[in-house]
């Protein structure tokens, strides 16, 4: 058994997006690897054979149900202490968080960064991408909220980044639940609202989510609305507008408040490195 399982699972069928299967890929090569670290690989359709259909009100549903199963058995039997999931969409931290939940289930908390809640439920949204947080929560897509063994609580959660002036009828819930949440702005210059909400909690170990879109794409580019000529202001989401050195500085500063036991990284979208690939792969010196 190895302390620390690294999940590769290229899910993109939450967003409905197939670049989401190159970026997972590409996001194993640049993570770090550590020496003691075991990966495994989710199955997951490279691409889709046909449109998605849309069943029970998610896309894709079928899909996602049987990549949630397999992404929950290879956890139960590696029962690692740690899982690192590299993504895919965000639906991608449903398992390995309720999973730790289970193996941690008094002290763990969740530090979700993220520009969006991700608590939508099927009235609101057709993508389970947008409901993952919600079913770990009991609520979101009933049929995979279902599927959760061990619920989080509200004060367990915490979404950083979160653009709350910005939030969409899609997000009732954040308010509903009375979600707590930090904005950009309070968290531009330190972490202390975060650790106070771990202390608070006796909160012991974190299961991170980290969704790229957070990021201003001024300061990373390989995200949804980072894409090379998109005009920011006709994005149709909240656009993040932090920068990858605050959220390095919060993941260091919480880290010596709590164990980091999970550490999810969704929707990476490396443009460059997509556009390239597909105006070479029309090159027939590339198909042979």
């Amino acid at each position: 058994m190895s302390k620390t399982l690294r999940l590769l699972f290229p899910q993109w069928q939450g967003g409905n997006n197939p670049n989401y299967y190159f970026g997972s890929e590409l996001l194993s090569h640049i993570v770090p690897q550590g020496s003691q670290t075991e990966m495994v690989r989710v199955s997951v359709d490279k691409e889709p054979s046909q449109e998605l259909p849309l069943e029970h009100g998610v896309i894709g549903e079928s899909g996602l149900l049987k990549q949630l199963a397999e992404a929950a058995r290879i956890l139960e039997e590696k029962a690692p202490e740690k899982v690192i999931t590299l993504g895919g969409d965000c639906s991608i931290s449903q398992a390995p968080f309720d999973y730790l939940h289970g193996k941690y289930p008094n002290t763990l908390g969740i530090l979700w960064i993220d520009a969006h809640s991700d608590m939508s439920t099927i009235n609101d949204s057709n993508r389970e991408h947008v409901m993952v947080l919600g079913n770990l929560l009991g609520h979101g897509a009933p049929q995979f909220a279902e599927k959760v063994q061990q619920p989080f609580k509200v004060e367990q959660v915490m979404l950083a980044g979160l653009k709350y002036e910005e939030l969409r009828p899609c997000d009732h819930q954040v308010n509903e639940l009375q979600m707590n949440y930090l904005t950009p702005d309070k968290l531009a210059a330190d972490s202390q609202a975060l650790v106070g909400w771990i202390n608070q909690n006796h909160i012991k170990q974190l299961a991170i989510h980290f969704d790229l879109d957070v990021l201003s794409p001024q300061d990373f580019r390989s995200t949804h609305p980072g894409k090379p000529h998109l005009a920011i202001d006709k994005f149709p989401a909240p656009v993040g507008t932090m920068t990858l050195d605050q959220i390095t500085r919060i993941i260091h500063d919480v880290s010596e408040k709590a164990e980091i036991v999970g550490f999810s990284i969704g929707e990476h979208l490396p443009w460059d490195a997509i556009n390239l690939r597909n105006a070479l792969v029309s090159v027939e010196i590339f198909r042979e």
